[in-house]
């Protein structure tokens, strides 16, 4: 699994990595996202995120500050995640505004372990948090101090799908773009940059459709990672989604192996509705 990875702002956010071990690279993508998204040619991202090999499973990570890269290594993905939630623990400088948010914007293939990596990233960093809180002088208590906000809860509903001019090609694609709601989600992530929190839905795979409000992201969440399938998606409104990103993520994968997942995932809710 490789993780492209590039900041886009400072918003009030310091990276810890030394500026000499900087590496410039550009990314190579998957076959998949030929079909699925284009990338801005302007972006300059970071190949790789995590590599790994297959004779000693060893792993690098790649990190991306603006334009440069400096390179993180570890031997386990345990280290790499510990890695990440540290390199996105909230500084005294970001924690002065009460709404300050650094929001990372996680795509990938399906199946490419994007929710994986966004939930061990959160959880690793929500138990740094109460070491570094005591610390500060801070309004923020620990230890909720980052959240995952994920994409799904932005399908459309089945009935959506239903007043479509063809439905049955409508279910049958359920999940490409045109059957998500970006515009409610640019609305979301607008509210939560101007307002610091916001509800969200998730998605019930077992019944199918959108829960309304059911991920609440608060005030006292100052790391947030957004992830899904087209958050990097250069048209209409997702341009605007992922403009608002301070930092892009994507993990590039085996497409055999993601598609295994997803074929694994599939057969899981199927057997569940039954």
């Amino acid at each position: 699994m490789e993780v492209c990875l590039s900041s886009t702002t400072s918003k009030a956010y310091t990276c810890s990595f030394p500026s000499e071990s900087l590496l410039l690279k550009r990314p190579k993508l998957a076959q998949w996202d030929r079909f699925l998204f284009t990338p801005s040619p302007s972006m300059r991202v970071a190949q790789p995120l995590f590599s790994q090999s297959r004779k000693d499973k060893f792993v690098k990570v790649i990190c991306c500050q603006k334009w440069e890269t400096p390179i993180v290594e570890g031997r386990c993905i345990d280290e790499i995640y510990d890695t990440l939630a540290a390199r996105l623990l909230p500084t005294a400088a970001a924690l002065s505004n009460p709404n300050s948010k650094h929001i990372v914007g996680l795509a990938g293939p399906p199946g490419a372990g994007k929710s994986t990596v966004a939930f061990e990233v959160v959880r690793r960093l929500n138990k740094l948090w109460p070491e570094k809180a005591s610390s500060l002088d801070s309004q923020v208590k620990p230890p909720d101090v980052a959240a995952v906000l994920p994409m799904d809860g932005f399908h459309l509903y089945r009935s959506q799908l239903d007043a479509m001019e063809n439905p049955e090609e409508a279910h049958a694609r359920r999940g490409a773009p045109w059957t998500f709601n970006p515009e409610l989600l640019l609305k979301c992530l607008k509210t939560l940059r101007n307002q610091g929190s916001v509800y969200v839905p998730s998605f019930d795979h077992g019944v199918g459709d959108p829960v309304e409000d059911d991920i609440f992201v608060s005030l006292q969440h100052k790391v947030v990672i957004v992830e899904g399938n087209y958050l990097l998606l250069e048209d209409g409104p997702w341009k605007e989604i992922s403009s608002i990103f301070d930092e892009k993520w994507f993990i590039e994968v085996d497409i055999d192996k993601a598609m295994h997942r997803v074929f694994n995932r599939h057969v899981s809710v199927a057997s569940r509705c039954c």
